[in-house]
């Protein structure tokens, strides 16, 4: 068995090694190749803690099996210690026998920054060449790293609740990408003043109220949802779902029950399930058609799929063993 840190996985696997298993992993799952119980919750009263077990298992030439460990336990943070540690278990799919454990919170940052550009890379023009950040939280960096990995952006624009977050995430994104990127980072005050002229907008935020107005952007945007992940939350304007030409998910059946950025305009009437295109999947299988024209409104939404997390887990576990890279125990 092997114990990948997250600086081990940082050292060998690049967010377009995750790209491409987060298409594999969505495109099996689109096939109807992925089994994905629902998650089991166990609440610890006595400690204010709750323990969720995520298990998964994705068939195909290249079997991944697998179970995340997600804890919260806030008052962690008074025993100064992390309030929402992650483990990945993988396992190998052709014996049953524990293979490898990996460093669970960066694996969550890696497939879900890689899952937006999958869908960046698949959906957006191709010319796309500014962007807008909105959210400078845990999973922006990867979020970040994944647009700049599908797209020769020029400008990324960075907005947050707190400006002086937003400076000093900007100044960081130029620490880590100013080698492999020719991109310059700025961080806005207000989100609307660049909502006009840029090219992708990704909003990574757990807010109940849209991040934008949607009725400022231009044609041939293309839109990623991807903090928001229960009913309540709703980052994305439904001005910009009632223009949108392709609406695309992750999965239908995550997306339908935990994504306040759809069921509730779907609850009102403000959109159909008739406007809503498919699965990411099905793009990659081509059974469904992306982007079609320069001037298409596309958007994607993700709440995330335990399938995706097996998937990059495993790959990840497979080249560590070919490059003996980790601690085996």
């Amino acid at each position: 068995m092997r114990y990948l840190s997250a600086n081990d996985i940082k050292t060998f696997f690049s967010m377009r090694n995750a790209i491409d298993a987060d298409a594999e992993a969505l495109s099996l799952y689109s096939s109807g190749r992925a089994d994905i119980p629902l998650r089991t919750n166990i609440n610890i009263p006595e400690y204010n803690g709750q323990s969720l077990y995520m298990p998964g298992y994705v068939s195909g030439a290249d079997p991944s099996l697998g179970v995340k460990i997600v804890s919260v336990y806030p008052d962690n943070i008074d025993k100064k210690l992390p309030s929402v540690p992650a483990t990945m278990i993988t396992l190998d799919a052709q014996s049953g026998i524990v293979n490898a454990i990996l460093d669970g919170t960066y694996l969550t940052q890696l497939r879900t920054g890689a899952v937006q550009g999958a869908a960046t890379e698949l959906l957006s023009n191709e010319n796309s060449k500014t962007a807008l950040l909105i959210g400078t939280g845990g999973q922006g960096m990867a979020q970040l790293e994944a647009m700049l990995t599908v797209r020769s952006l020029d400008k990324v624009f960075v907005s947050d609740l707190d400006m002086d977050r937003a400076k000093k995430f900007c100044e960081t994104a130029a620490l880590n990408f100013s080698k492999a990127f020719s991109t310059t980072f700025e961080p806005v005050a207000n989100p609307n003043s660049v909502v006009p002229e840029v090219d992708i907008i990704t909003s990574v935020t757990t807010s109940k109220r849209p991040t934008f107005d949607g009725t400022l952007v231009k044609q041939g945007v293309h839109v990623n949802g991807v903090g928001a992940y229960t009913p309540e939350m709703c980052e994305i304007p439904v001005e910009l779902l009632k223009q949108a030409d392709r609406i695309v998910f992750d999965t239908m059946d995550g997306v339908l029950s935990e994504a306040g950025d759809i069921i509730q305009p779907l609850k009102r009437g403000d959109i159909t399930k008739q406007e809503i295109s498919g699965e990411l999947g099905q793009v990659i299988n081509q059974n469904i058609t992306g982007r079609s024209s320069e001037k298409d409104i596309t958007f994607f939404k993700t709440v995330g799929t335990a399938a995706l997390d097996v998937v990059v887990a495993d790959r990840i576990v497979k080249k560590a063993e070919e490059m003996k890279i980790g601690m085996k125990l």
